[in-house]
């Protein structure tokens, strides 16, 4: 008996039932985009740390681990501290200044806080958002092939179609209900995932005799780095470049609309302050856990095992565990996927229907028609989304690195200003956002320039110094944002 197919199986029909059982919850767009403003504390935590940390914190990170050894674990480090400042410093004024302002996506909310320039705000950031969140979706699609294909030989291709029609048709179904009940399952099995695997491989590891420290001191990554180093071995500039690069993953946290959607949800405020331990609490283990389960993975098999490096956790699941929880495992690699695919589509459906059709274009349709419409626009993208899946032959890692330092650095910055500084005038908005766009599609693609120092980085503070000098620029007291 395939318990591993059982333990998946059962997990699937668990999430369609839930899309089945919400469906019934949205009675208007404002129910399908942010749950009618009513979720409860555990479910946002478990929601926005489960959307969060997609297919890259269980194949992304541990591969990137096993390929350079203790120098991720700054990345680690980096998004952790990301994830304790945007809910210290975020999360509390985000919730309630949307919700004076009536906006239910963060497009509308940067346009709603300004009397002029609305309409080219709102048109910029859904461009922005569409853009670069089909990247981030496809890397998701991307991972559940590789999973299918490392747990059951499902061809890479076919196990991307099965991921993309569940992702689809749950988030079309149950909308933001769905997406984050869903998460709430999704969060629980990921974190189990991310603790007990490195647990069972540094049992494995004891009983082979095998120490950390003795099987990586002389290794290598296929760069020269030193893998058990935490700076690969570098030194001076060049050391503190990877290290900056590792850190500046915290950047990124404060511009990801699918996460700032998630603290518009809350029932109030008041409750942030439980979200807030629960999401803490869960992402130290977490990303400690995929990290390790990287490092196990070289100190036991050594570089060059892998024909792809981000097969390393579903190998390891099926290797070290018995079947019953291989399955479990595995299903939480296939969460990680799924809940932060679901997000995305829901926010750029959000995006094109709110922020597009409704705001901007001014169209009043009833509240039937724009939850039809949503649900159509959520196909039209993952069925997008698939397709640069299928064609693309990135890894996960560098794809979802590319649309976080996008999405991070064109919001993230307008995003603190406007709500720590409250001087930021509309043109002030559109430079910031301009700026941290076409900083990361130019930086990244000059790669002398990414390896000397991280596009997340560099277009993060770039795009801030355009909003702050921007602003200083074009102050005037009648267009300044409303308070």
């Amino acid at each position: 008996m395939n318990y591993i197919l059982i333990g998946f199986i059962f997990y699937l029909a668990m999430i369609l039932v839930i899309g089945f059982l919400t469906f019934k919850s949205n009675k208007n767009h404002s129910d399908f985009f942010v749950a009618g403003r009513k979720l409860n504390p555990w479910v946002v935590a478990f929601s926005e740390r489960a959307s969060g940390e997609s297919a890259w914190l269980l194949l992304g990170l541990p591969g990137a681990a096993y390929a350079l050894g203790f120098l991720e674990i700054w990345t680690a480090l980096g998004c952790v501290l990301g994830i304790i400042f945007y809910w210290f410093v975020i999360a509390k004024d985000l919730r309630d200044e949307s919700e004076k302002v009536e906006a239910i996506t963060l497009p509308t909310f940067f346009a709603a806080r300004h009397k002029r320039g609305q309409s080219a705000i709102r048109i910029l950031a859904t461009g922005i958002i569409i853009f670069f969140f089909i990247f981030y979706l496809s890397a998701q699609i991307n991972g559940a092939g590789k999973i299918l294909n490392a747990t059951f030989g499902i061809n890479n291709v076919h196990g991307m179609l099965l991921g993309a029609l569940v992702i689809i048709f749950y988030t079309m179904m149950g909308g933001f209900f769905a997406v984050a009940w869903t998460d709430l399952v999704q969060g629980i099995i990921m974190v189990g995932t991310l603790v007990i695997l490195p647990i069972a491989g540094f049992i494995e590891l004891a009983e082979r005799g095998v120490s950390l420290s003795g099987e990586m001191q002389g290794m290598q990554s296929a760069d020269g780095l030193s893998l058990f180093s935490l700076t690969g071995g570098k030194t001076g500039w060049a050391a503190a470049a990877l290290v900056i690069s590792g850190l500046s993953w915290a950047f990124g946290y404060m511009g990801q609309p699918h996460l700032l959607t998630r603290f518009m949800s809350i029932r109030s405020s008041d409750k942030i302050r439980v979200s807030r331990r629960i999401a803490i609490t869960w992402a130290i283990p977490a990303f400690t856990g995929a990290m390790l389960i990287g490092v196990v993975g070289v100190a036991m098999h050594g570089q060059g095992y892998f024909e792809d490096i981000e097969q390393i956790m579903p190998h390891l699941a099926t290797t070290l565990l018995p079947a019953w929880l291989a399955g479990i495992l595995i299903s939480g690699a296939i969460a990680a996927m799924m809940s932060t695919a679901d997000s995305q589509l829901l926010l750029i459906s959000s995006s094109v229907i709110e922020d597009l059709y409704h705001q901007t274009f001014g169209k009043e349709v009833t509240d039937r028609f724009m939850l039809r419409a949503s649900r159509i626009i959520t196909v039209l993208i993952g069925v997008v989304g698939l397709g640069i899946a299928i064609w693309s032959d990135k890894l996960i890692f560098a794809m979802v690195s590319y649309a976080w330092a996008g999405l991070g650095s064109s919001f993230g910055p307008l995003l603190l200003l406007m709500l720590k500084w409250r001087k930021v005038t509309w043109q002030g908005a559109l430079g910031g956002m301009i700026t941290g766009f076409v900083t990361t599609v130019v930086w990244s693609e000059i790669a002398v320039l990414d390896d000397a120092l991280s596009v997340r980085f560099v277009s993060f503070v770039l795009a801030f110094l355009a909003v702050w000098i921007v602003s200083l620029a074009t102050q005037d007291k009648k267009d300044l944002q409303k308070r």
